[in-house]
C-alpha cells in the first residue's frame, strides 16, 4: 500500500516503509478495489490418494502453492484441481480458493483435503472446528527433544515486527495446540510425529521453534546460521503424512496416508 502511494500522513503521501508516525498524526489509507483474477485450469499432474464425488485428498509436493496469490497466479494446486475436477469444486471460498478447506505451506509436503461441493465443505470445516478431523505430520527438528512425547499449548498471532511471520503472543492471538512424540533420535536432530489439535498458520513451525527445536530447513523461523547449513532442503523437513476424517455424506471414518517423500528420506539417511 505504501509502495503504491496509498498511505498519507498529515496530508503528505508516504513512500518509505520506515516512516515513523507520532502521536496525533492523521493517517489516511486509500484501499483500492480488489482485482478479480481469472484462475485458469492447468494440466498439472496430481498425486490423488482418495477421491469420490464429494471429496478429494491429494499429496501436495513441496514447493507448490495451494491457491493463487500475488506472484503466484499459475502453477498452484487450485489451477491443477480446476483442470482435474472441472466445475466440481465447492464455491464457499470464492474463485481464488475453490474447494480449499485447509492449507499447508508452500514448502511443506503432504496430504490436503478438498471439497467438491458446498455440503462437503461445510461438513469438513465443522470437523476442523470441532477437532474431529485428525492431521498427522512428521518432521525432523534440530537438537535432542527432551521428552519422548509432549504437548505445546501456546497461542499464536501475527508478529507486529514482521507481518509475514506468526509468533507466540497473547495479543490478537488464537489458541494453538500441537502434540508430538519422538520417532527416532540422531546426533543433532530428532525425528518426531506431530498431531494438530488446532490449525493455525505455520503452527508446527512456530511451536517447534518456541520450544527450542526448529524444523530442519526452516529459513523463516529457524536460527539463520543453523538453517543456512541445510538450505539444500529447499524448505522445511515437514510432511503431512496421515489424515483422518468423517465422510461428509456416509459418515464413515476415512483414513488416508502417504509415504515420506524422497527429500525427507534422503535427509534421514544423511544425518544417520
Amino acid at each position: 500500500m505504501i509502495e503504491a502511494g496509498n498511505c498519507i500522513v498529515n496530508g503528505v503521501v508516504i513512500t518509505s516503509k520506515k516512516h515513523i508516525v507520532d502521536a496525533g498524526d492523521i493517517v489516511e489509507v486509500e484501499i483500492p478495489e480488489a482485482e478479480l483474477v481469472d484462475v485458469l485450469p492447468e494440466d498439472i499432474p496430481l498425486d490423488v490418494r482418495y477421491e469420490d464425488e464429494d471429496v478429494i485428498v491429494l499429496n501436495k509436493p513441496r514447493g507448490m502453492v495451494v491457491h493463487p496469490a500475488p506472484r503466484h497466479y499459475m502453477g498452484t494446486l487450485v489451477n491443477a484441481l480446476m483442470f482435474h475436477c472441472g466445475n466440481s469444486l465447492s464455491g464457499i471460498n470464492g474463485i481464488i480458493r475453490p474447494g480449499i478447506v485447509h492449507r499447508i505451506d508452500k514448502d511443506t509436503s503432504g496430504l490436503i483435503i478438498v471439497a467438491k461441493n458446498d455440503n462437503a465443505h461445510l461438513s469438513l470445516a465443522e470437523q476442523l472446528k470441532k477437532h474431529t478431523m485428525t492431521r498427522e505430520y512428521e518432521a525432523v527438528v534440530h537438537g535432542q527433544v527432551k521428552n519422548e512425547s509432549g504437548t505445546v499449548d501456546a497461542p499464536i498471532g501475527r508478529s507486529v515486527s514482521d507481518r509475514k511471520k506468526m509468533c507466540i503472543t497473547t495479543k490478537n492471538s488464537r489458541a494453538a495446540i500441537t502434540h508430538y512424540e519422538v520417532i527416532a533420535r540422531y546426533d543433532k536432530f530428532t525425528h518426531i510425529r506431530l498431531k494438530l489439535e488446532t490449525g493455525r498458520t505455520h503452527q508446527i513451525r512456530v511451536h517447534m521453534n518456541y520450544i527450542g527445536h526448529s524444523v530442519a530447513g526452516d529459513m523463516v523461523y529457524g536460527n539463520p546460521k543453523q538453517s543456512s547449513k541445510y538450505a539444500f532442503l529447499n524448505g522445511q523437513c515437514l510432511h503431512a503424512r496421515k489424515l483422518f476424517f468423517f465422510h461428509p455424506v456416509s459418515g464413515r471414518q476415512v483414513e488416508v496416508a502417504c509415504d515420506l517423500p524422497d527429500y525427507f528420506m534422503g535427509f534421514l539417511e544423511r544425518i544417520k
